[in-house]
């Protein structure tokens, strides 16, 4: 779901950019949570680590993107 929830996040920034609605930069940070939220409430059965630590879990989900797309981990 993480991943699912940066190539949205990508292509909201992409969309943004393009329209040129310059402001609605400020909602990208934000586009990943739901997919991110659902993930850990409905199958991991956790609490996601944006509710305690939110920069922390943004820079973790870039990780993990990377991670992926490098083959590091497997979906």
């Amino acid at each position: 779901m993480h991943f699912i929830g940066q190539l949205v996040t990508i292509g909201y920034v992409a969309a943004v950019v393009f329209a040129q609605l310059w402001w609605l930069l400020l909602v990208a940070p934000f586009v990943i949570y739901p997919f991110a939220w659902s993930g850990h409430l409905f199958f991991e059965k956790n609490k996601p680590p944006a509710w305690s630590n939110p920069f922390l879990a943004k820079v973790c989900d870039w990780l993990m993107f990377r991670d992926i797309l490098l083959g590091r981990i497997k979906l």
